[in-house]
């Protein structure tokens, strides 16, 4: 194909790939995938090893990331495909960042979680508010105002997960899309057991029963390993490809292509999505 204007052929090339890359689908699960009956004892699996409340281990802002670049890159490449561009979306457990990507336009972003401070800090939100989700998993919204419901790195420390999957889909529109993000990282204290007794295909199936066992219907539920479009590798790629140059007789592939391999060393990322039946 043509370069566009302005672009090295090489450049070209890494964005084409990016266009190409998909997310690996690992799972599409169905009602056979499921027990009859939630799997889970609320004495036994939702047991934390710090029962405190979760505002007093909350409440020093944390003004860091808690997944590496290459995993950030690859979530905010996945939100670029499917949030809708004008949509409204409400981030759950929400931090000073959202992962957004920065070139799409949101008619509302709001959040919801634990320190004020961070919250703040948070230039995609438009408005805000703290509450405590394994208190209170009610959803301070109306029925259907959300396209997209967005939870990173935290499903893994909620102990109401029926009641607030419940939540997700009743503030969702009809067809929207709530996504769980989620790394093999957590503060171990605040994850509950059965996460933290689960291996990384256990917890793909977790996530999946807090959908299916919410009382609400979904669709479209599916796991996904979003590390086809980490651009760590990317990023790593394209310094190797200005290394070996980018004159006419240069391939755009040749570094780029090789330095695929290094993705795997970067933070694993995960989602388990459905849409609301309504």
């Amino acid at each position: 194909s043509v370069p566009a204007p302005g672009l090295t052929r090489a450049a070209h090339a890494r964005r084409a790939f990016v266009k190409l890359a998909e997310p690996r689908v690992l799972a599409d699960f169905d009602a056979e995938d499921f027990e009859s009956v939630w799997p889970y004892e609320k004495d036994y699996d939702f047991k934390r090893i710090d029962e405190s409340a979760d505002f007093n281990f909350y409440m020093e802002p944390r003004f860091v990331t808690h997944i590496d670049d290459g995993a950030i890159a690859a979530l905010t490449e996945y939100y670029r495909r499917v949030l809708p561009e004008g949509g409204a979306l409400l981030d759950l457990c929400s931090s000073w960042i959202s992962h957004l990507p920065p070139e799409v336009s949101f008619s509302r972003v709001c959040g919801v979680g634990m320190n004020l401070r961070e919250l703040e800090a948070n230039k995609r939100l438009t408005e805000f508010e703290g509450r405590d989700l394994n208190v209170d998993p009610t959803l301070p919204y109306g029925d259907s105002e959300f396209d997209a419901v967005l939870n990173v790195v935290s499903v893994d420390y909620m102990t109401k997960p029926q009641q607030l999957f419940a939540e997700m889909h009743r503030v969702l529109k009809p067809g929207g899309i709530a996504v769980m993000s989620f790394s093999n990282r957590c503060f171990p204290s605040k994850a509950v057991r059965a996460w933290l007794e689960a291996d990384e295909t256990g917890r793909l199936a977790i996530v999946a029963n807090y959908f299916h066992f919410c009382g609400q219907p979904w669709t479209q539920l599916r796991a996904l390993d979003l590390n086809p479009l980490n651009a760590e590798g990317l990023n790593q790629a394209r310094a190797a490809a200005a290394r070996r140059g980018d004159g006419a007789n240069a391939n755009p592939f040749a570094g780029f292509m090789g330095a695929l391999g290094s993705v795997a060393s970067a933070d694993p990322m995960f989602v388990v999505e459905g849409r609301a039946v309504k």
